[in-house]
């Protein structure tokens, strides 16, 4: 819940005071008035939820010095100074000491609301986004960076979690922004690799003349234009791990060098005879059947079954809707955080709009929904989209619906049954055995 800001008001002339207070409350902004910063300075705090003004004269401690300590107590705290005629100087003094403005007395009540409030708006933006750090910096570990409520993700994260710290080299399938990068890096930083290279490179990105020397490196004079020594990817990952998107796009011929160093563990730069031994880890990632294309003669079966050891299967967005609500929530604090904006509120009938959407492009489709939300355009990215694909029967669609609902109300309320039968009108005991029956409750 957003705090509700307020103005502290720190005027000796007891006239000057009342005019201040009674302009603010006349435009419905909560005020509390002192006449004198000594009494006014136990209110104030880091993170104060709301705005200073201040005469510059005061009996004691003056204006000047308010600013200073605000600025020690908190240096996004706005302080707006009030000075007289002769008084401009200081005014831009306090400016260069860190005051938000300044109002040279006489001044119109209307001015004085509309600095104060754009003084407020600012202050509400910068607490906003102070949160929006705080709750993202607590996302941690697997949970932080792989999120999702549902059976799949939980298999995902459990499996991640099995094989993070073996050496075992690792075959991510899924589709195309499901976040296969994700669980490369997850599976990186829950390894005792962590404090070494993340390499990643995508196999479709690049021509088949570059990708060897991307891969594998090359010496000085190994083809034209290769004027020095390059380190390849592969080496450059030496100790850390190495991650390989797209992996069907790699060519044959270069198939063959990377499943020679899968099972020697050594490179051969282009240009030269000389072995050189790597430490990495290879996690593969593709969004095709590899088996397929092997049977079909487009991919290497030997090197299929060599990195067909430990497989993760990431699931597509449309077939774990209840995660979309959790999911929205965290691309929002991110890209508020990231354009300075505030956190929108989504409708829930927004909400169910996108739970109902396809999503093609899965989660990297729904990051672009959030960042549009935060930056108020009006295309939320699902509105005209192709209806989701039908399920089987009528049967599995109530399944659906049910289940994505039930989740959505479960994770707003945190997780409180009381709250959830209530949002959902339905007694407790029978939203119980729907949270065990979808596996929504732990």
């Amino acid at each position: 819940m957003k705090p509700k800001l307020s103005v502290l008001i720190i005027e000796d002339d007891a006239l000057m005071r009342l005019g201040c207070v009674q302009a603010l409350q006349f435009a419905g902004l909560p005020v509390q008035a002192f006449e004198a910063a000594e009494a006014a300075w136990p209110q104030l705090r880091p993170q104060f939820p709301g705005v200073v003004v201040t005469d510059m004269r005061l009996p004691g401690i003056d204006g000047m010095e308010v600013v200073r300590r605000c600025q020690q107590l908190d240096p996004t705290l706005p302080v707006v100074v009030i000075t007289g005629h002769g008084d401009i100087a200081m005014a831009v003094e306090a400016m260069r000491s860190g005051a938000y403005d300044f109002l040279p007395k006489p001044f119109q009540p209307e001015l004085l609301v509309e600095v104060v409030q754009r003084a407020l708006d600012k202050r509400a933006l910068t607490l906003e986004l102070q949160s929006l750090q705080h709750r993202l910096a607590q996302l941690e570990g697997v949970e932080g960076k792989l999120i999702g409520l549902s059976p799949q993700m939980e298999r995902v994260r459990r499996l991640v979690r099995e094989v993070a710290d073996s050496p075992v080299d690792v075959m991510i399938r899924g589709e195309t922004g499901a976040g296969k990068e994700l669980v490369a890096q997850a599976l990186h930083q829950l390894s005792g690799r962590r404090s070494q290279a993340f390499v990643a490179l995508n196999c479709g990105g690049l021509p088949e003349s570059l990708l060897d020397s991307e891969l594998f490196g090359h010496e000085a004079g190994a083809f034209t234009g290769a004027h020095k020594r390059r380190v390849g990817k592969i080496e450059h990952a030496h100790g850390g791990t190495l991650f390989l998107d797209e992996l069907e796009s790699m060519p044959m011929n270069v198939q063959v060098k990377l499943l020679r160093v899968l099972q020697e563990r050594v490179i051969e730069r282009l240009g030269s005879n000389a072995q050189t031994p790597v430490d990495c880890r290879v996690v593969a990632a593709t969004k095709d059947d590899l088996l397929a294309r092997a049977k079909a003669h487009t991919f290497r079966a030997d090197l299929y079954y060599r990195l067909n050891v430990v497989v993760i299967d990431l699931p597509p967005l449309r077939e774990r809707r209840e995660d979309i609500p959790l999911l929205l929530e965290h691309f929002l604090l991110l890209a508020a955080s990231r354009y300075q904006r505030p956190l929108p509120e989504v409708p829930a009938a927004k909400l169910h709009r996108l739970m109902a959407h396809d999503w093609p492009g899965n989660v990297r489709e729904l990051r672009n929904v959030a960042d549009c939300l935060v930056l108020g355009v009006a295309k939320d990215g699902a509105q005209g989209a192709e209806p989701a694909a039908a399920p089987r029967n009528l049967a599995e669609a109530v399944d659906d619906f049910e289940r994505s609902l039930i989740a959505s109300e479960w994770h707003r309320h945190d997780g409180s049954l009381a709250r959830t039968a209530q949002a959902l009108n339905t007694p407790k005991t029978t939203l119980h055995g729907k949270l065990r029956r979808y596996g929504l409750m732990k």
